[in-house]
């Protein structure tokens, strides 16, 4: 029996001896995020004005 308990109280220890290794740490490139520039500041309003001048020539005639 305390031979047995001697066995697995090695095991364990050896176990948990061994958390990492020597190798190099791998680091991986960081990610870099760019945003669209905008074609002009006026960009989100030219569809709606469309919308309207094709409403006003359909309301006209």
């Amino acid at each position: 029996m305390k031979k047995l308990v001697l066995a697995a109280a090695l095991t364990a220890a050896a176990s948990t001896a061994y958390a990492g290794n020597m190798a190099e740490p791998i680091m991986e490139a960081p990610v870099i995020v760019e945003e669209a520039a905008a074609s002009s500041s006026a960009g989100g309003i030219i569809i709606p004005l469309l919308l309207l001048a094709v409403i006003a020539a359909v309301a006209a005639d």
